[in-house]
């Protein structure tokens, strides 16, 4: 089978549809393809229906191409259309993004942020996130054995002074990148009354806390 070039007009976007194209997806694809160009055929029967792709040829359309590139078939049952039809909508959306290598391309990628189906400001806070924290681990490593057993005091007296605490007392967590940030209230050994927020993160290859 064959990549054959056709005009839009002479391809036809059938009854129904599986997939239901936003007006933010179509928007995306327009990015994609003045990018890009045209990266995926549309595909259509024998008698130029589309089978997959109908976002794809809306966006087309939309941009004031003319003609696009197609995959034809000319020998599928009606089930076997229905199916095609099914299963490319589906298969695709059964894949879930590898984030660790994600995060990689976009540190890779140096601040040229501007891709097809994601929002760049987003983009740059995740780069900027997983920096501060990759920051802390790197410190982390360069502390010798006096002060990481300093750190493992701090954290043991500071655990312990949070379990004598009411059950009320306000605590604050969230992930962020795998590694767990935590803003806990402490109170200072030397003035009870007084009260402060600390943050720690936790190393994901040792587990140990490392204070803010």
């Amino acid at each position: 089978m064959k990549v054959i070039t056709m005009k839009l007009s002479d391809l036809k976007k059938p009854e129904k549809n599986v997939r239901i194209h936003t007006e933010q997806q179509l928007k995306e694809f327009e990015r994609s393809i003045t990018m890009f160009g045209q990266i995926r055929p549309i595909v259509v029967d024998e008698n130029n229906v589309i089978l997959a792709g109908n976002g794809l040829y809306d966006t087309l359309l939309a941009m004031g191409k003319e003609t696009a590139d197609v995959y034809k078939y000319d020998k599928l049952t009606e089930n076997q259309k229905k199916k095609l039809m099914i299963a490319d909508n589906k298969i695709f959306s059964l894949g879930i993004e590898n984030l660790d290598t994600l995060n990689s391309f976009l540190e890779e990628l140096q601040g040229d942020l501007d891709i097809p189906g994601y929002d760049e400001e987003i983009l740059r806070q995740m780069v900027s996130d997983a920096e501060d924290v990759t920051e802390k681990i790197a410190e982390y490593g360069t502390l010798d054995d006096e002060e990481i057993q300093s750190i493992k005091e701090n954290a043991a007296k500071k655990e312990q002074q949070m379990a004598a605490q009411p059950e009320n007392s306000e605590t604050d967590g969230q992930e962020t990148s795998g590694t767990t940030i935590t803003s806990e209230l402490i109170q200072e050994e030397e003035d009870e009354e007084t009260t402060e927020i600390k943050k720690f993160v936790i190393c994901p290859k040792c587990g140990e806390k490392i204070w803010l």
